[in-house]
């Protein structure tokens, strides 16, 4: 029997939920997240120091809403403010970049579900399986042995990679309408290596588990934006959560980032699910431009404030390159398998022709 079908859809994950009310598992958890948050700021009068913070509640309604409509979760926009403007130290700047997907992103997964999204599930439950791997390999055999100033790099260079391919394929990209991956062992296998990848990177940057399944979806399986952007999202909320649940248990999140998680999350919770409400409506080819626009900016930036030093630009030079080969590796194997794909279509047409004639 062929174990192959058509790519996920949230609707025939959720035969069962209440068709009274879609929305009620993202419901429950907006409100055990303002239940919680006030026991927090008024019960233990933590109120006047989260306010303190409300800096990064007006950074993160841009991470938020970036995080929601792209393929780049809201550490995109949060790690090089707490680093190059508030002068934060970078793994705690990762850590409140996990930490805030852990919450924003899996809302937006929830409200997806509710509202029956389409996504490349077994994919999904793939990667985040690999991502799982990817943290425990990154977070306690890599990421203590980089300097900051390379670890900021790093963040620069692998965005960068992958605003110069969004920027020079944004009409080709934009013009994909496969459904995705199918349904079967080879997908989640498929799926387990990006998740491994970004996980890894993302324990020392705070993000990448994203980018790497929206990478697969579209350069190899030539997926739909309308599935590739919300797959990548859920797939950062749910990773992010691992790795929050990592770094609760090894204990190296420290107050000021709690409190800024705090004073950040109200607005987070909403934001990250408006924004992939708006990623459906707005077009797709100007949502891509913004997104390598934010990743030219932010590398430039970077590394006017960090390179300044031989081994920082050899660095620079070496991820730049590895990232972007990386890429087009990907983006050529899924020119083969479409080729491949249309031969085999072309062949099955004519086969069914001759049968029936």
């Amino acid at each position: 029997m062929n174990d192959t079908k058509p790519v996920d859809s949230a609707s025939d994950s959720i035969q069962r939920t209440d068709r009274r009310n879609p929305m009620r598992y993202w419901q429950v958890y907006v409100i055990a997240f303002f239940a919680i948050w006030s026991v927090v700021a008024f019960g233990f009068h933590f109120w006047r120091e989260i306010a303190a913070h409300w800096r990064m509640s007006l950074v993160m309604i841009a991470g938020a809403f970036v995080a929601g409509s792209t393929p780049m979760g809201g550490g995109t926009v949060a790690f090089p403010i707490l680093v190059l403007v508030f002068k934060q130290n970078p793994a705690n700047a990762r850590n409140f970049a996990l930490i805030i997907q852990a919450l924003g992103s899996t809302s937006s997964f929830l409200m997806m579900i509710g509202r029956r999204i389409p996504l490349a599930f077994r994919f999904l439950a793939g990667s985040v399986g690999g991502a799982a791997i990817g943290f425990l390999l990154g977070t306690f055999l890599i990421a203590p042995h980089l300097q900051s100033s390379l670890v900021k790099l790093l963040f620069a260079c692998l965005w960068m990679s992958f605003g110069l391919l969004t920027l020079f394929r944004n009409i080709e990209i934009c013009g994909l309408h496969g459904r995705g991956p199918l349904s079967n062992v080879s997908t989640v296998l498929i799926g387990l290596a990006a998740g491994i990848v970004g996980g890894t990177l993302a324990s020392i940057i705070g993000v990448g588990v994203e980018m790497c399944v929206y990478a697969v979806l579209v350069l190899v399986y030539r997926t739909d934006l309308r599935i590739a952007i919300p797959t990548a999202v859920a797939a950062c909320g749910l990773s992010s959560l691992e790795a929050a649940a990592l770094h609760v248990w090894i204990r190296d999140i420290d107050r000021q980032t709690a409190m800024n998680w705090l004073a950040a999350g109200p607005v987070v919770i909403f934001m990250v699910p408006v924004g992939t409400w708006l990623a459906r409506r707005l077009p797709r080819v100007r949502v891509l431009y913004f997104v390598a626009g934010l990743c030219i900016f932010q590398f430039l930036w970077t590394l006017q404030q960090t390179a300044g030093g031989r081994t920082e630009w050899i660095f620079a030079a070496a991820a730049m390159s590895t990232g972007s080969v990386l890429l087009y590796i990907l983006y050529k194997t899924g020119k083969r398998r479409e080729k491949t794909d249309a031969v085999r279509s072309v062949g099955s047409h004519a086969a069914q022709v001759i049968i029936e004639t």
